[in-house]
């Protein structure tokens, strides 16, 4: 069978849906959807997201130079889809979707308390691109939901029902079907 021309920019899926939040100061915070987001480096832990420039969060975020990443779930799946489609300008987004801002550690806007993790953000460059604009940014702050810390103090995240987007829709992440290392790690024989 032949493969089909598809658009570049759709190829590349699932993604994650993180909710951004992001503050200026003397004005009400703000949430938006983001789905092209990702891990850039782990020394220094650093993270990437892609703007639009016509998106209101991106003169804040150009403007301060920080942001929270917050991981989203099943049971935001809602409000993940609201704060990508809805502008701050019109609307205040906490009160809509009825979120509650939590204080941050390292910056100057909240994250959502509801999520399992913020990710705390300190912008270090933007990259024009074309439609988007690239903000590479270290993290300098991050909180956990203590119920997703199993007794060793690991993070148990699957167990928080984090949520993809693919194609215009929302996907809860499904069945474990390995981890790191298990296509080379050796098989131990079972003793009788």
């Amino acid at each position: 069978m032949a493969k089909q021309f598809w658009k570049p920019g759709n190829m590349l899926y699932p993604v994650p849906a993180v909710l951004v939040t992001c503050k200026r100061q003397g004005e009400k915070p703000n949430i938006f959807t983001v789905a092209w987001t990702g891990t850039v480096c782990t020394n220094p832990a650093m993270v990437s997201i892609s703007v639009r420039k016509e998106r209101h969060s991106y003169g804040i975020i150009r403007q301060t130079g920080e942001f929270v990443l917050n991981l989203t779930t099943k049971q935001l799946a809602w409000a993940t889809d609201y704060c990508g489609v809805r502008s701050g300008k019109q609307v205040d987004k906490f009160a809509k979707t009825k979120l509650t801002p939590c204080r941050s550690q390292t910056v100057d806007c909240p994250g959502i308390a509801e999520s399992p993790v913020n990710i705390e953000c300190k912008v270090t460059e933007r990259k024009p691109l074309g439609s988007h604009d690239l903000f590479l940014a270290k993290v300098t702050g991050v909180r956990v939901d203590e119920d997703l810390l199993d007794q060793k103090g690991s993070l148990q995240l699957n167990r928080s029902g984090l949520i993809v987007y693919a194609h215009g829709a929302y996907f809860e992440l499904g069945k474990q079907l390995g981890t790191f290392g298990f296509s080379v790690k050796k098989k131990t024989k079972i003793r009788k």
